[in-house]
């Protein structure tokens, strides 16, 4: 903010350039799969004749650990902040700092954003994903634009 209360130029365009990275065709079915198939096997529990304690307890053992990998699925993404990029996938959460990043690719085939790292290593970013369509493209193009920020160095110039 300036002195007069105003952002200053380029701050809603960096703001928007730093939002999280999030999918939205997976997140709507996911959340929807997961939801529903806990609502069934509720219903399943409470309409099946002859379920002792040990049935019970393992139908809804098995529906909510369903829907928790349907929860964990829907909750992909990559929030950038001043350090780096924190990338939650489906099993592994990580942060590299922008340094790490060397490009980021997207190419025909790939199912979600890939980074290449300075080591060598290379890190999946399932918050952008293929089946977004469009959606998908303008984000990795995004997400490129935040890392050449982010990374440049007074040797760029």
């Amino acid at each position: 903010m300036t002195s007069a209360g105003t952002a200053p130029e380029g701050a809603g365009e960096d703001a928007a350039l730093a939002a999280p990275f999030r999918p939205r065709l997976a997140r709507r079915v996911t959340l929807t799969v997961g939801a529903a198939f806990l609502a069934l096997t509720v219903v399943l529990v409470l309409v099946m004749p002859g379920l002792g304690p040990g049935d019970v307890v393992g139908f809804l053992l098995f529906g909510l650990a369903v829907a928790w990998f349907c929860w964990r699925q829907a909750s992909v993404r990559a929030v950038p902040d001043e350090r780096g990029l924190l990338v939650r996938n489906l099993l592994l959460t990580r942060h590299v700092t922008w340094a790490e990043v060397v490009s980021v690719r997207f190419g025909q085939g790939r199912p979600w954003v890939q980074l290449d790292l300075a080591d060598g290593d290379t890190l999946a970013v399932m918050g952008v994903q293929r089946a977004d369509g469009t959606f998908a493209e303008q984000e990795a193009r995004r997400l490129a634009t935040l890392v050449a920020r982010r990374s440049a160095t007074p040797h760029d110039a």
